[in-house]
Parts: structure tokens; sequence; C-alpha cells
């Protein structure tokens, strides 16, 4: 686990803001990654067979694509579904979470690869834990401004930060690139996803978050956004690195 600096003033450092009830509050973007890697047994055949189907003909996954699956029609081929979300609250509740992952919101979610990107623009009130379920097929998530890399094999757990750059790249790669994922070449990887709420007193502690960082531009903004430096600033999808846009 790595763990952030001391709080230095907004202007300074990232910042995430996030509606929290009917405003927006300030926090700072936590570099601290957990991981590890738990038990889950392998998923059926007739069950890895149906999210190929709707990967390549419903869902059409193209290099970079992260699309949600149907969770309830998963459910009905997949005998060992309740061990799998067991195994991750197991693993969370190791990690000082408690009883999180049992009230978060859950999601089946594919992708094939994806670019760099954070979330913090539609889900900075939120951390996510990710359970993957597929084999390893020779991919990394790359958090690279927290400088973590973690190889993607099936029962890998990670609990971040939304507003962490993060993607999900060619293991000997340095970078995105679509080129890495070509046609009839699986690299789709099949993932449970928990939202879980960043306020939580437990998660906040665990990810390292300070609240109210910067007051004064929460109350005049009305979007969720990350800044850097003071500004708005996005993501390159091809390095990570971030680029001020104001």
């Amino acid at each position: 686990m790595s763990l952030l600096p001391q709080a230095r003033p907004a202007q300074h450092q990232l910042a995430s803001y996030f509606w929290s009830g009917e405003a927006i509050r300030s926090r700072s973007v936590s570099g601290v990654v957990l991981s590890g890697v738990v038990d889950v047994p392998q998923p059926p055949a007739r069950l890895t067979a149906d999210w190929d189907r709707e990967t390549a003909l419903r869902l059409q996954l193209e290099p970079g694509d992260v699309e949600v699956l149907s969770l309830a029609r998963s459910r009905a081929r997949w005998p060992d579904y309740r061990h799998c979300v067991q195994s991750a609250a197991d693993w969370t509740r190791r990690q000082g979470l408690h009883e999180l992952l049992a009230s978060a919101e859950l999601a089946l979610m594919a992708c094939r690869g994806a670019p760099y990107h954070h979330d913090g623009a539609y889900y900075g009130g939120a951390a996510f834990c990710n359970l993957f379920l597929s084999e390893d097929r020779g991919l990394d998530l790359h958090f690279p401004a927290a400088g973590h890399r973690i190889p993607l094999t099936r029962g890998t757990v990670v609990v971040f930060d939304t507003g962490q750059p993060h993607a999900v790249i060619e293991r000997r790669s340095g970078g995105f690139n679509a080129a890495d994922f070509p046609a009839g070449q699986d690299r789709t990887q099949v993932f449970l996803s928990w939202e879980l709420p960043i306020e939580d007193a437990d998660l906040a502690q665990a990810l390292q978050i300070s609240f109210d960082i910067d007051p004064p531009t929460a109350l005049r903004l009305d979007q969720e956004q990350v800044w850097l430096n003071g500004a708005p600033a996005t993501v390159c999808p091809d390095t990570g690195r971030w680029r001020q846009t104001g």
C-alpha cells in the first residue's frame, strides 16, 4: 500500500469536487490502491461462452471499450456467484471496510482494455471495488500517477479512488495502444464492480482521503470534476498524464 503525503492546499494538489447530498463538496484524490488475489472458481464454460457472445455480438467491444453485461442473466448460469461475492466481501472486511460491500451498488462489466481515464466527473463521490473473473490474458491495471501496476488474473481484487487515472493495458506496454488488442485475439476482461461511498468513514480512512480541502471552489461549482493545481484537468488517454484545461 502507498500513502499520500501530508495534505497540502488545494491549489498544489489534485482535488475532487463531488456531489454530497444537494451540495458540491471537495476532497483529496487518493494515491492508495488496495489490491490482492482471492479465491474465485473458474466460471463454467456455458457462462463464459455467453459472455463471449454478448461482448462480440451485442456490445461489439472495440479496443478500449468498457461496457455493462447482464448480471441477472449471468447469475442464472453461475452457481459460484455467491462464492465470488463472498470472497470479495471477506477481503474488503480484512482491509477494514467491514460490511461496506453488502450495501454497495454492484454491476457486471466487460472491457477490451481501457485507455487512461479517471471517473471523477461522474463518480466523484465513490471508490470502485473491482473483482476480476477472467484468466490472465497478459493485461495490467495501471495507475501511472500513483505508481501501481497490477497484473490481472482470475481473483484479482482492487479498491481505488475514482479520481485516480487508470487504464487496462498490455503487460509489456508503457501505455495504452489500440493495436495491442487486435481482432481475433481474446483480451476481454470480465469483472464485478461495486461503487463504494467515499464519505464512509472506514473507506476514507483506508484510502487516506481528506475532505473539505477547498470549500470556496466547491461552493461555486455545479458539476463533479477533478482539478490539478487549482484548475480543471483531464487525462491523456494514451499515457495517463494529467493535462490542465483551464
